[in-house]
């Protein structure tokens, strides 16, 4: 304050600092303590020592790249694209992907890398899903061997920004009915059609060097995956504007009015929408590790607050009723933990089906949301405050809860395994 308080100012009216961090314990010492336990199931107590420090990577760029400058980005809905190069720099971009000349990154340590990096912010982790999950994943199951070599490395590193367009305004959940069109010509194909929903997208407006990967159908019908320099004649981006979630992530509205994608940028390897479809499944248990890493910054968030937060005479953490709540919001982070942790195991031994990943995302992303709800109401007028944490990973819980496959989806498929019915038709 700018003026000294007079002798009768009333005493316990002016509102502490809170701190909504706390401490971090390193994920190198397994026997190292935070200030809030955030595994109190003991689930993580066996990670690999080459698996942890991944996980410590992470940790260590959230701290000192993403939380210091979080915040004011996702107000202003600015996108901090030095992040995507830092990751890379970090060796955070692969989402578990072994490529030559890198150290082996196990699904395990993906797992946990995009846990923490949503721990600290969605949009981060949506750039790791968005440019390791599907564009870099998709180059390196379908691209050319020159590709390999050249594209993979650069998308890697960060210094190519790259893009998964899949969706279109009138087919989402349904895209497999996609229907923007490739058309033969001479040296290449030309590409018609709209995306939206992008990630990544609208980059080259930045000036940044950036590729979107094309699903289109051929005049055979065929799905098939092109690589499409954002700067190429007829691409248009759009960046989509008024989103209450993932505001520090750009997504596009792309449409393309005969783009020429010569012969050498097609995916050679990609021959139908099962491809497509391949690379989505590599990364739906990505978003439900997002999920938990969102459910463990609200629960610590809420655990912190209700321990500085002082009414009716004492500490929030001191009445029943948010004890209780507290403790229904542990046991939710913890069924998503052990939902999540049990599947990449799975996936490590190649046993993964698609039920179970998808059962995955449902248990985690709905978890995550529950547990958003009351931490954001523990909190009152300050849980939607941005800076205070809570109010970032409330809005942006809402949008991981649809994207790749809503909810209702995920249900479809889960309830297709159970009854052996399809209900999609």
């Amino acid at each position: 304050m700018s003026e000294a308080l007079s002798a009768d100012f009333p005493h316990g009216v002016t509102e502490p600092e809170y701190d909504f961090w706390g401490t971090f314990a390193d994920p190198r010492d397994p026997s190292a303590v935070a200030d809030v336990n955030t595994d109190p199931a003991g689930i993580f107590r066996n990670v690999s020592t080459e698996d942890r420090d991944y996980w410590a990577r992470a940790r260590e760029f959230g701290w000192k790249e993403v939380r210091p400058i979080i915040a004011d980005a996702w107000e202003a809905a600015e996108y901090p694209t030095e992040l995507a190069v830092k990751l890379g720099e970090y060796d955070l971009m692969r989402d578990g992907l072994n490529l030559e000349g890198a150290p082996k990154q196990s699904r395990t340590a993906a797992a946990l890398v995009n846990m923490e990096l949503s721990r600290f912010d969605g949009s981060v982790g949506t750039i790791l899903g968005v440019q390791g999950g599907l564009a870099l994943r998709s180059v390196v199951m379908c691209g050319s061997e020159e590709h390999q070599k050249t594209i993979v490395p650069a998308m890697a590193s960060g210094k190519l920004l790259g893009a998964f367009a899949l969706t279109e305004p009138t087919h989402g959940s349904d895209s497999v009915g996609l229907e923007t069109k490739a058309v033969r010509t001479e040296g290449g194909y030309l590409l018609s059609g709209e995306k939206k929903w992008i990630g990544n997208a609208s980059m080259a407006l930045t000036g940044h060097d950036a590729i979107t990967v094309v699903w289109a159908r051929d005049e055979e019908g065929n799905v098939r995956g092109f690589l499409v320099d954002q700067k190429a004649e007829g691409y248009e981006a759009t960046t989509i504007t008024g989103k209450l979630s993932l505001r520090s992530i750009w997504q596009a509205h792309v449409r393309m009015n005969q783009v020429f994608v010569p012969d050498n940028m097609v995916l050679p390897k990609s021959k139908s929408f099962k491809d497509t479809a391949e690379v989505l499944f590599a990364t739906r248990l990505g978003v439900a590790w997002s999920a938990v890493g969102h459910a463990t910054a609200l629960y610590e968030t809420a655990v912190r607050y209700a321990k500085q937060r002082r009414q009716f005479g004492k500490e929030l953490a001191k009445h029943q009723v948010v004890q209780e709540r507290l403790a229904r919001m542990q046991s939710e982070l913890v069924a998503a933990q052990l939902v999540a942790w049990q599947m990449t195991q799975l996936e490590e031994e190649g046993k993964l089906t698609g039920a179970q990943a998808s059962l995955a995302k449902f248990t985690c992303t709905r978890n995550a949301r529950s547990i958003a709800q009351n931490a954001r109401d523990l909190m009152g007028g300050n849980g939607i405050l941005i800076e205070n944490r809570a109010a970032r990973h409330f809005a942006d819980v809402e949008a991981i809860h649809t994207y790749e496959g809503t909810e209702t989806v995920q249900a479809l498929i889960i309830g297709r395994d159970i009854t052996g019915f399809s209900a999609f038709a």
